[in-house]
């Protein structure tokens, strides 16, 4: 397999040229946007973007998780700047975004257009910010530890080779919930009803759509340039990725939606052989160092906005307003510990609940084959830049 650097360089060659000859890459991201149904916040911000900007976007998938205002938030592969912008929009004046690329030509476009969506947002000060680096070394790049609410990126960590260095990476720059501090030193909190007002800072959450793969990509696919420019040689296997994250220290995986990427193009198609590939969108989150793990009845409020009557939290969890229902003790853990904590009411089991491992069966419902065979849901496009 090629090293991280020559990955890294042929990405940069392939796109820079992309960059010169075509802007057809949004055409993907567009059909997956659509599959997607973005509320009307997120709607709205995006129609708000510069065309420019928009005109040059190489996403997969729709990432714009709820509850962003007053967020910090960084995207990672932010290209040309389209979802920054949007997240610049969701986030308000008191929230800041950060964008970081390693191309040249995304990042200078990116910043062309800051003063712009200021004045097209109403803001007194930009509250957005565009680094040049890597993904797999954001504390070179000036991103602190512990400093963001929410990290998102849009089909780019396919294009490196690192995986492993990226996750934990995003792991340290995200916050972790106080939840823990406040309870050894007395903070008003009991077993059965959780009390969130005094957790001065919820943990962190990565919320991001990717490309993934049905099995695991031979070493063959991997040498070639072509396949991990379009994201299909860099593929994880999803079931592969979901042991990842949890030894990097996240909570398990949960799946938000999935689209399976139809292959038209014949030469592409013949190297992909029995592999598929889907667009997914995945959340996971940073919980305190050994939570206390126990299932719990919660009622949701109704108090995220765009999110009145139902927040639905991913493809197997919907909460309807004013009507209590049982969770499993992570999603309890996820819940208490993460910004949503205001929004529901909370009430802890007496019997801790038994954690899980990705490998037994009911962690079919994480295969995003499955989800979007049920959903029907799919990209027509020959490859990732829609050619």
């Amino acid at each position: 397999m090629a090293s991280a650097d020559d990955v890294r360089e042929n990405v940069k060659k392939y796109y820079g040229s992309l960059l010169q000859s075509t802007c057809e890459l949004n055409t993907s991201a567009s059909a997956c946007s659509l599959a997607c149904r973005p509320v009307k916040s997120v709607a709205d911000a995006l129609s708000l973007v510069h065309p420019e900007v928009t005109k040059k976007f190489f996403g997969c998938g729709l990432p714009f998780p709820a509850k962003l205002s007053g967020c910090r938030v960084l995207d990672l592969g932010s290209g040309s700047g389209r979802d920054c912008y949007a997240f610049s929009k969701l986030v308000g004046p008191s929230g800041h975004v950060t964008g970081i690329d390693m191309t040249d030509e995304l990042i200078k476009t990116s910043r062309q257009y800051i003063e712009y969506h200021q004045k097209e947002f109403g803001y007194k000060e930009p509250n957005i910010t565009f680094v040049q680096g890597y993904m797999e070394k954001l504390g070179e790049a000036g991103i602190q530890n512990d400093s963001m609410d929410i990290v998102l990126s849009n089909c780019v960590i396919c294009l490196c080779a690192d995986k492993r260095a990226i996750l934990q990476q995003t792991y340290n720059v995200l916050k972790v919930s106080l939840r823990s501090y406040y309870q050894k030193h007395e903070c008003t909190f009991t077993l059965y009803t959780v009390n969130c007002s005094c957790f001065k800072q919820e943990g962190g959450e990565l919320y991001f759509s990717d490309m993934y793969a049905s099995k695991v990509i031979p070493d063959h696919m991997k040498q070639d340039p072509v396949l991990w420019g379009e994201g299909m040689g860099g593929s994880m296997f999803w079931h592969d990725f979901i042991l990842l994250a949890q030894s990097v220290g996240f909570s398990t995986p949960h799946l938000v939606s999935a689209s399976r990427i139809e292959v038209y193009n014949s030469e592409l198609k013949e190297k992909a052989g029995d592999i598929s590939y889907a667009s997914v969108t995945y959340r996971l989150f940073k919980l305190p160092k050994n939570p206390v793990l126990s299932g719990a009845t919660v009622t949701y409020k109704g108090t995220v906005a765009d999110f009145p009557d139902q927040l639905d939290f991913d493809s197997r969890h919907s909460f309807k307003k004013d009507v209590a229902g049982e969770v499993d003790a992570e999603m309890a853990a996820i819940l208490q510990n993460s910004r949503f904590c205001p929004d529901f009411q909370i009430q802890s089991s007496d019997t801790p609940a038994q954690p899980c491992s990705a490998s037994t069966p009911q962690y079919c419902h994480l295969n995003p084959f499955l989800l979007a065979d049920k959903l029907g849901s799919s990209v027509k496009q020959c490859s990732k830049t829609g050619k």
